[in-house]
């Protein structure tokens, strides 16, 4: 069965947690639970802000670091989920749902992409 990684968008430091209606977490916890018993979520985590992180290039033979926070950045990735769907279908229909519980007034985004499998693993 075909998995799908999909990236979860925001402008960074624009969305507050405070900011959020207090019937936000127990949506997303019901969502949570249902993708999970589902056999659907295989993993999923918010990360941490870009001011503690790093960005490395490979250009021209060698290896570059640069630190955070990324300014010229205007949407970071924010978090992601790791599911198992029998199609894109399924996955796009899951990836809905989970912006449908956010606060009306957020502005997140999600990028579905299929994981491109390894022959033989």
């Amino acid at each position: 069965m075909p998995r799908y990684l999909s990236l979860v968008r925001v402008q960074e430091n624009t969305i507050d947690m405070a900011d959020a209606d207090p019937g936000f977490e127990a949506r997303m916890g019901a969502l949570f639970e249902e993708i999970t018993k589902a056999g659907v979520m295989l993993d999923t985590a918010g990360l941490r802000p870009t001011a503690e992180s790093s960005r490395l290039t490979w250009s021209d033979g060698k290896v570059s670091v640069t630190d955070g926070p990324f300014t010229e950045t205007k949407e970071v990735v924010g978090g992601y989920a790791l599911l198992q769907c029998k199609d894109r279908a399924e996955a796009m229909e899951w990836s809905r749902r989970f912006l449908a519980v956010h606060p009306p007034h957020w502005t997140v985004g999600l990028e579905v992409r299929e994981v491109e499998e390894m022959p033989g693993a």
